[in-house]
């Protein structure tokens, strides 16, 4: 028999990922819950679309209706709201605009991180769902988390020189968003990250790492600054250690499957 001490309320932060599965266990909803456990988060997840893939390859999608996905996010909201919120794959116009209005009720920080593309190059959205993140869910979001190449193309700024980072950053808070955090992908030794934020610019230097461990990376890095933001610390301080995170996961990557591996979960965070 349960004791009265067990059933009192302990206090834990919850985090809720809205995305798609990745059957393969490295990226998507389920790489989010996996970080958020841990960061010692408590995970929510409400599931947008369902793939087919594994560390090779993506070999099918099925996306879920908007309504089906609303009466999962309206399940958790009631029952057990989360201190901080991330999107991963949303699929479609239709369930961008369904996210985007309910963002607007929220009252803890979404971030949105707008896969576009898988990292075995499949694409996931088209033309008509990123101009729906643009114009629709981009000023819901606390923080967005683009590569450069999905700046570059919500932004509408070529990529180029360094220093369009910074331009690409500040377009896309003109466009809603109160932080941008752009992910470079430069072939240099060092990779520097900018961050966008009340204003002012930080840069994040971390180690090029060559390995495949890379499946999910986007993902685990937007899901450790939301568990980071869900545990009530600053923005620039979550995303520097986020991104510790991720480095030390890529550096100690199980090398699973024959394609891109996974990063790994196990790394413990500071």
């Amino acid at each position: 028999m349960l004791s009265q001490n067990s059933l009192e309320p302990r206090p834990l932060k919850i985090a809720l990922t809205i995305a798609g599965s990745d059957p393969s266990g490295g990226a998507g909803l389920q790489a989010d819950l996996k970080t958020f456990q841990q960061h010692g988060v408590y995970g929510a997840s409400v599931v947008t679309l369902l793939t087919v893939q594994n560390t090779q390859r993506v070999s099918g999608i099925e996306i879920l209706r908007p309504e089906f996905v609303r009466a999962q996010l309206e399940a958790v909201l009631e029952d057990i709201p989360p201190h901080a919120a991330k999107t991963g794959a949303l699929g479609t116009v239709e369930l961008i605009e369904m996210v985007a209005d309910a963002a607007g009720h929220f009252a803890f920080p979404l971030v949105v991180d707008p896969v576009m593309i898988s990292k075995h190059g499949h694409p996931l959205i088209d033309r008509a769902a990123i101009e729906a993140l643009r114009v629709s869910l981009l000023p819901q979001a606390f923080l967005i988390t683009p590569n450069v190449r999905e700046a570059a193309e919500l932004s509408g700024i070529s990529t180029g020189a360094r220093a369009s980072l910074r331009e690409m950053a500040e377009a896309l808070a003109d466009l809603g968003a109160k932080n941008v955090l752009v992910k470079s992908d430069s072939h240099s030794a060092d990779t520097k990250d900018l961050l966008w934020h009340d204003g002012q610019v930080e840069e994040y230097s971390s180690p090029r790492i060559e390995s495949r461990c890379l499946h999910g990376t986007g993902c685990v890095l937007s899901a450790a600054i939301t568990a980071r933001l869900a545990l009530g610390e600053a923005l620039p301080l979550a995303v520097a250690k986020a991104k510790r995170f991720v480095t030390a996961a890529i550096q100690s990557g199980p090398n699973l499957g024959q394609g891109i591996s996974p990063v790994n979960f196990l790394t413990p965070p500071e």
